[in-house]
């Protein structure tokens, strides 16, 4: 039998939300607008629908994600951040591919777009990448439940996203 202080201990792990420290990482990055980030404290609170990119292929199919969240109303209730993970490309060439992105965004949608440069196994591993030229499109709750998660093109997925918003 467990001690009380055991007992107590393991009450307060099972009640206590612990999805964001166990989910999210923790990487600092910028936003499009040039200001720092951590995504995990970013989304504490809120309902928040994040669309990552792990690939030139998976950016341009998160931009029509990106689009079709801005035309459809439903999503107005949730915050969105677009992620673009660009760490596997080398130093000296990320400041052409931020430049790039920027150009192709709004100033309005700058500070929700979340260009990160480290970290990209744990961000792989967060969202389950597995196939490199998807987006991934995950919905969390203001608790950072995970509400819904998928990949692939928005025409196919959108109305099941829909479904599932808070």
């Amino acid at each position: 039998m467990p001690s009380a202080l055991a007992r107590v201990f393991c009450f307060i792990l099972l009640s206590s939300d612990l999805s964001f420290a166990q989910g999210i990482p923790r990487t600092s990055g910028e936003t499009l607008s040039g200001k720092p980030i951590v995504l995990a404290d970013a989304v504490r609170g809120r309902a928040t629908l994040l669309v990552a990119a792990f690939s030139r292929e998976g950016g341009t199919a998160a931009g029509d994600w990106m689009k079709a969240i801005h035309a459809d109303p439903a999503f107005s209730r949730v915050s969105v951040f677009q992620i673009a993970m660009i760490a596997g490309a080398p130093g000296f060439i990320r400041g052409i591919i931020t430049s790039g992105m920027k150009r192709g965004v709004s100033p309005a949608d700058q500070d929700r777009f979340v260009v990160l440069t480290s970290d990209e196994q744990p961000w792989k591993d967060y969202f389950g990448v597995t196939v490199h030229g998807d987006p991934y499109i995950e919905l969390l709750d203001a608790k950072g439940k995970v509400l819904w998660q998928g990949h692939g093109a928005a025409t196919l997925l959108e109305s099941k996203l829909r479904a599932a918003l808070p």
